[in-house]
């Protein structure tokens, strides 16, 4: 009886853990945007933050969603990529509302200059009424950049995720999930093509900080990076690796997880050799 209980009480616990090792992978990933999703709220600043990190997210989670329909591997993997997908759009939606505001001119008169509420008329008939000044009013060089806005129906590739609505975003998104559902309904009984699909997927994951990084090193500084944010990547990524060899996920997820691991490490070490670089780099900011 006592080793039927015990045998009981081992199963009981081992779907204990189980369970909180499939919930933790499903909102681990997310935790660590909260305090840089905070940081840009609190600070209205989203420089310091790279949106091309979105990007790397939204493509590899997609790419994992479409791979599932060939491997089906667990079902934690795969609700993961969607939250994951959700919380991408909402930071995406934060930086460009905040970068939006950014780019409001406040004049000598504390008023507000920018490409939507201004035109030629009204700065013209505020000049002849006496209410501004020749120095309330923008130079055209300022003027031309507060105006400026950029879509994706421009179909100008030098702003290529650096639109300025989110609409934008959402709408190369959609394209992009139409032409990768479309792809993998006519590919799906080729395996090296969903092998491929699948070790792609995983390996944009792995590079994610790549951007953040090669901003750091231009910048020469890691000015508006959330620190914890990059902790709590490592110490979720080590978990996610080991979680993927402990359940035996297909190769591709564990060796690109290795990968993720040792980029992690290699932004924590620009935080130590650029640690006295405290001051923003705004020629380098921006995507």
């Amino acid at each position: 009886m006592d080793w039927i209980i015990n045998d009981e009480l081992g199963l009981t616990v081992g779907h204990l853990l189980g369970w909180a090792a499939a919930s933790a992978m499903v909102v681990g990933g997310v935790i660590p945007y909260l305090p840089q999703y905070k940081e840009i709220k609190q600070t209205q600043d989203a420089d310091g933050f790279s949106l091309h990190v979105c990007l790397a997210l939204l493509v590899a989670n997609s790419l994992r969603i479409l791979f599932w329909f060939s491997k089906r591997f667990e079902l934690p993997l795969l609700v993961q990529s969607v939250v994951m997908n959700i919380t991408m759009f909402l930071m995406i939606d934060l930086c460009v509302r905040v970068k939006r505001n950014n780019t409001v001119i406040p004049t000598n008169r504390d008023r507000e200059f920018s490409g939507d509420d201004i035109s030629e008329v009204r700065l013209q008939r505020g000049f002849a009424d006496g209410e501004l000044s020749p120095v309330d009013i923008p130079s055209p060089g300022t003027l031309k950049r507060a105006r400026s806005r950029h879509y994706l129906r421009d179909f100008d590739m030098k702003y290529f995720w650096a639109w300025t609505d989110f609409q934008s975003y959402l709408d190369f998104m959609l394209v992009f999930w139409a032409v990768g559902a479309a792809i993998t309904y006519i590919m799906l009984d080729i395996s090296w093509f969903m092998e491929t699909m699948g070790f792609f997927a995983v390996f944009v994951e792995a590079m994610l900080g790549a951007p953040q990084f090669l901003r750091n090193f231009r910048n020469k500084s890691t000015y508006g990076m959330s620190i914890h944010m990059v902790l709590m990547w490592t110490v979720g990524d080590i978990f996610k690796t080991g979680y993927f060899i402990f359940r035996n996920a297909p190769s591709q997820f564990w060796i690109c997880g290795s990968l993720q691991v040792s980029l992690d490490l290699l932004i924590l070490g620009q935080v130590w050799i650029y640690r006295k670089n405290s001051e923003p780099r705004n020629q380098h900011r921006g995507d």
